[in-house]
């Protein structure tokens, strides 16, 4: 039996980068799904895309509903800002577009993250000496 190579693939054009701390902030399952398919779709240059929720669920495999409410997560996060857009029809009515998604460094939402660990921490602390 011959042993078949897998075809050459270029690093650069068949790959994207997904930093390594998303998995040590406590992320589930669905929210790494969301911001991985954002991370593959963004410009590079402007670190923004534009995938609606119901192109986004169709990629990972959720609803439009359960994108939306992952969103929101990635947002409080601080992963991701969002902005809304508008689109004009042929006929000249203005319409919502879908959201802009710029991903930010996952050095500030790291950061948010310690911050408030540190602040359940403290809560508990406080929490305990009262009872």
């Amino acid at each position: 039996m011959k042993y078949k190579q897998y075809p050459q693939r270029d690093a650069i054009k068949n790959f994207f980068p997904l930093p390594n701390e998303i998995f040590c902030l406590g992320l589930c399952s669905g929210e790494i799904a969301v911001y991985a398919y954002l991370m593959y779709c963004e410009d590079r240059k402007t670190f923004q895309c534009h995938p609606s929720y119901r192109t986004i669920g169709r990629a990972v495999g959720l609803s439009r509903n359960t994108v939306k409410k992952y969103v929101a997560w990635l947002e409080q996060k601080q992963l991701i800002a969002t902005q809304p857009t508008t689109i004009y029809t042929k006929d000249g009515r203005k319409r919502n577009g879908s959201l802009l998604y710029t991903i930010r460094p996952v050095e500030e939402a790291k950061a948010h993250y310690y911050e408030q660990q540190l602040e359940r921490a403290a809560l508990l602390q406080v929490r305990s000496k009262a009872g």
